[in-house]
């Protein structure tokens, strides 16, 4: 008998182990099954992956809207984790059909190699993860809304009357900017409206986002004008059809719908987060009316008293020093999504308002005013 030849044998069989053995732990050809459901992912997240969550979707959100960062060539998506951490990108196929199967390839290999723990196939009319974002959003060019807001085109300037609003002149129209400040201080004056000093801005970004502050924008579910009011909004602020593209009007609607859903928010929203600090307080409920213009104050309090949809409110007001005030917003959305007909359009609309607001802010012409501070 040959004991070389068969110790031999057994050495390569124990090296060949050990290194698949250091090859599958070291994450490099570990096969990860598919989940089925991408909401089975969310549901098995624990609250604190919220952490940081509003910085890095935000900081995504910018790249798409600025066309920066990994989304500097538009044919590409991004795919990112629960934590909206980036995790890698692909250039787009000829064909939709084509990126999705590219797409489910990442996901695949990204689990495989370790970067995240669960990957579910995507479709055409359904969410994979990683979560993924195409760059190209053509109905979103923020420079030319910033533009059109702070009145650099002619065009987009304003001036006209609306019940007792009374706003520029035809020969010097203003812009949306002042025609926002003009409504709200008047409105503010007579007492019909008492909002946060910061709540005027993040409309600001509100217009920025739903229309890029074009007059005649129109919805697939024909909400309208600057702001995208609904049909049922415009007829609840009295506005008649033929005024239902007025700028003025528009800005009037939103501040009255902002203001009630403040009250309506306000006291289930004290009982659940009163305790907080008064600035993270006030920040958040920032955030949670801009979520409530979005998706409804009737949603918004659900996250805040429903049984099952307000355990992750539950959890962050027990344990708020541990996150900001986005993450908290962005962690209500997050864990129930899949529920209450919350999705990722959800988490989204917060972001880009947040990233439109900045950017505002960021403008020469804004950047000093007591309206951005």
């Amino acid at each position: 008998m040959d004991w070389n030849r068969i110790m031999g044998q057994r050495i390569g069989s124990t090296l060949a182990l050990a290194t698949l053995i250091y090859l599958l732990t070291a994450g490099q050809v570990l096969a990860v099954e598919p989940e089925d459901d991408w909401t089975s992912v969310v549901r098995e997240s624990p609250y604190w992956v919220s952490q940081g969550v509003f910085d890095n979707i935000t900081t995504i959100r910018r790249w798409v809207l600025e066309e920066s960062g990994y989304c500097e060539e538009p044919d590409r998506h991004i795919l990112y984790d629960m934590r909206g951490r980036f995790l890698g990108y692909i250039g787009d196929e000829l064909t939709s059909a084509g990126t999705q199967q590219r797409l489910n390839a990442t996901r695949k290999e990204l689990a495989d190699h370790g970067k995240t723990d669960h990957w579910v196939k995507g479709s055409e009319d359904q969410a994979g993860y990683p979560f993924a974002l195409a760059c190209d959003q053509p109905h979103a060019n923020l420079p030319h809304a910033l533009d059109r807001y702070l009145g650099k085109f002619r065009a987009a300037r304003l001036w006209g009357r609306w019940d007792d609003l009374s706003f520029a002149t035809e020969k010097q129209p203003g812009s949306l900017h002042d025609a926002l400040l003009y409504v709200i201080r008047t409105r503010a004056q007579q007492n019909r409206i008492r909002l946060s000093s910061e709540m005027p801005r993040y409309l600001a970004g509100q217009i920025l986002i739903e229309s890029s502050g074009q007059p005649r924008a129109l919805s697939a579910a024909r909400a309208k004008g600057i702001l995208q009011l609904t049909p049922v909004a415009l007829s609840d602020c009295n506005i008649r059809p033929a005024n239902h593209w007025h700028r003025l009007a528009q800005i009037d609607c939103a501040l009255r719908l902002t203001q009630q859903n403040a009250r309506n928010l306000r006291p289930v929203f004290d009982k659940r987060f009163g305790h907080l600090p008064e600035a993270k307080q006030q920040r958040l409920f920032t955030l949670l009316l801009v979520q409530a213009y979005h998706g409804g104050a009737g949603r918004v309090i659900g996250l805040l008293e429903d049984e099952t949809l307000s355990q992750p409110a539950r959890y962050f007001a027990s344990h708020h020093e541990r996150f900001s005030a986005g993450d908290i917003a962005f962690g209500m959305i997050f864990h129930n999504l899949g529920r209450h007909r919350l999705g990722l359009g959800s988490l989204y609309y917060v972001a880009d308002v947040q990233v439109a607001t900045d950017a505002l802010c960021g403008t020469r012409d804004l950047q000093d005013t007591d309206f951005c501070h």
